[in-house]
């Protein structure tokens, strides 16, 4: 399945409910394991970005459509790019000749 990590902000309204984050974080798991998809790992940091996580998705449609779901409920802004692990950026680089 394919890997994509999300950089994600928290919007005014999210900071002002950071209590909230968890049941959030909770719901957004269940939405994404009801797609298909499966988170990895979610961590905190300082800097850019509030929060990073890497999850699977079966498609880009599906991660797609899951950033567009979390952007809705409107605690979190996001960018997000689709990952390749070690193996299939071996692969890619041997490709190029």
């Amino acid at each position: 399945m394919p890997t994509y990590v999300m950089l994600a902000n928290w919007t005014d309204q999210g900071a002002r409910q950071a209590k909230d984050s968890p049941k959030r974080l909770d719901a957004a798991k269940k939405l994404l394991d009801e797609m298909g998809g499966k988170f990895n790992h979610l961590y905190m940091t300082m800097g850019d970005f509030d929060l990073i996580a890497v999850y699977e998705a079966p498609d880009d449609a599906v991660a797609a459509r899951f950033t567009l779901l979390l952007g809705q409920m409107g605690s979190v802004r996001t960018r997000t790019m689709k990952a390749f692990p070690e193996a299939a950026y071996r692969a890619i680089i041997n490709s190029l000749g």
